[in-house]
């Protein structure tokens, strides 16, 4: 197998400073607030449910998942996979004692969800405006009471994608006003234009935006004295001489000592959108991001700086990756491709283990894994590393399957199958291509190779992935000695995701049973 030595991703340094990225990890469109002394932060999450991650943090660099604000996308094309759709940058407030966090559905509307304890559950997706091709949301609560929501467009939905409009809201933020107000029109200058974030300081009305599209764009800063405008506009963060793409949206934090800071995106293709800290200070009240390098008087990003002064020094945050399925719940890392079903698995039937059932997919498709809802998976946080899982296959018919796969537009897994023959199982490499990403698309799934094995009452399966996204998979009979099963795939990004990690069991042939797997353990070393 490839040689894949964990390569863990530590973004705090340990000597006051850091390194960016500070999230390595599929964080995309992130934004982020200050609340006291506490710091939260969410993203993206598309058809991936939970969705909206919530992370936590005491000084901006270490960061832990918290839990998750969508439970559940109430509209019944997200019971199966809905590729490319769903949540699409969110924007997170406090405001009055309540956390608000707005998205926009880009096939639905603009929607809304509030708690008082970002710890316990969040409402249900409270639908602000229903239509299509509102993307990028967010709200903005103005010193006399008013409430407005700033938002971009989907040009893949509504054919606009240089506007920003602005729609006064009714103030407890749950329905509009009116249908807005376009303040600002980039066609010229600022092409693609997409999530803004919105805020006020000394006197003016800042939109902090991206355009130029996500890898070959920038940030902007609009200002006005005037919630509606006009605004001027200067590109305050740009890639530069760096090896930083975008750099893509985010969010504006200012400490309680003055100090500004802004968490943004950077695309790594197959790794999704790692998420980057710079330092802000402001001249003549325009922000300026990053360190200038190349004598243009624009920011670049930097990639080593002194931590955020919060006063305290915290400990090093890792993500969680592992799992050893010995809680009532699943752990946060997890997310099913669709609206999670509760028959689709069990924690406590075996307890130790993660028991999935051999699903079929109810809609009338092949059971390949693009199209199959009761897929888990998780976030890939580092570039190299080797995950395994160990399984204990109860299958009772042909076709019955249990996968470690990597997914993308291009995936692989590894899988134990059961063929019809008592006594052994075939281990597959299977390559799947998507031709249409988008919605429930268009996938192939071709057997690159397969070995008959005689069945045993434990197997493990692993995937190593390298440095450059190439990986490989192994099975073993015994955790140890792992035979290799002699293919390197390369990993790609998925329908604006990275790849992820995922396992899943369901029958190939859509026959429905009584056949499960036992996961022990899910190890990401």
């Amino acid at each position: 197998m490839k040689d894949c030595k964990n390569h863990a991703w530590i973004a705090d340094l340990g000597d006051g400073r850091y390194q960016n990225p500070i999230l390595y990890g599929d964080y995309s469109d992130p934004d982020a607030i200050r609340v006291g002394d506490d710091f939260y932060m969410i993203s993206s999450s598309f058809t991936y449910i939970p969705g909206i991650p919530l992370l936590h943090s005491k000084d901006l660099v270490n960061w832990e998942l918290i839990n998750f604000v969508v439970r559940e996308i109430p509209f019944p094309q997200y019971d199966q996979p809905n590729h490319g759709s769903g949540t699409w940058a969110p924007a997170i407030r406090y405001h009055d004692g309540t956390f608000y966090v707005y998205v926009g559905l880009p096939d639905e509307g603009v929607f809304m969800s509030c708690t008082t304890d970002p710890y316990g559950e969040w409402s249900p997706l409270h639908c602000v405006w229903e239509g299509k091709g509102w993307i990028d949301t967010c709200p903005f609560w103005d010193d006399d009471g008013k409430a407005y929501l700033v938002h971009g467009f989907a040009n893949s939905r509504c054919g606009i994608k240089n506007r920003l409009d602005i729609c006064e809201m009714t103030p407890d933020g749950k329905s509009l006003l009116d249908q807005g107000t376009m303040v600002y029109n980039g066609l010229q200058d600022h092409p693609t234009l997409e999530g803004p974030k919105m805020y006020k300081r000394n006197g003016y009305y800042y939109i902090m935006a991206p355009a130029g599209g996500v890898k070959p764009g920038w940030q902007v800063c609009f200002r006005s004295k005037n919630v509606y405008g006009p605004y001027e506009d200067r590109i305050v963060l740009h890639q530069g001489n760096t090896d930083i793409n975008g750099p893509h949206q985010g969010g504006y934090v200012e400490l309680e000592n003055g100090e500004g800071w802004f968490v943004h995106f950077q695309d790594v293709y197959e790794y999704g959108r790692i998420v980057h800290l710079q330092p802000v200070i402001w001249k003549q009240d325009w922000p300026f991001m990053g360190q200038e390098q190349n004598g243009d008087g624009i920011g670049e990003p930097v990639k080593v700086w002194k931590k955020p002064d919060v006063g305290h020094k915290y400990p090093v945050c890792r993500p969680a990756t592992s799992d050893e399925f010995d809680q009532p719940k699943l752990g946060l890392q997890w997310s099913w491709q669709a609206n999670p079903r509760q028959e689709w698995y069990s924690l406590t039937e075996n307890p130790g283990n993660l028991r999935l059932y051999a699903a079929v997919n109810e809609a009338d498709r092949d059971n390949l894994l693009w199209y199959a809802p009761n897929v888990l998976t998780q976030l890939i946080q580092t570039r190299s590393f080797e995950a395994t899982a160990k399984l204990i296959p109860r299958f009772d018919q042909a076709g019955d399957k249990a996968l470690l796969a990597i997914t993308g537009l291009t995936y692989g897994y590894i899988s134990l199958r059961y063929e019809g023959e008592p006594g052994y199982l075939s281990v597959e490499c299977v390559r799947g291509d998507v031709a249409d990403k988008e919605h429930t698309g268009e996938a192939v799934e071709t057997i690159l190779r397969r070995i008959m094995v005689p069945a045993s009452d434990a197997m493990w399966l692993k995937v190593c992935m390298d440095q450059n996204g190439e990986y490989s998979f192994g099975f073993s009979f015994d955790g140890d000695e792992f035979i290799d099963i002699g293919l390197t795939l390369k990993a790609r990004a998925g329908a604006w995701t990275g790849a992820k990690l995922a396992i899943a069991c369901l029958n190939g042939d859509n026959t429905q049973g009584d056949g499960c797997c036992d996961f022990e353990y899910f190890h990401v070393e």
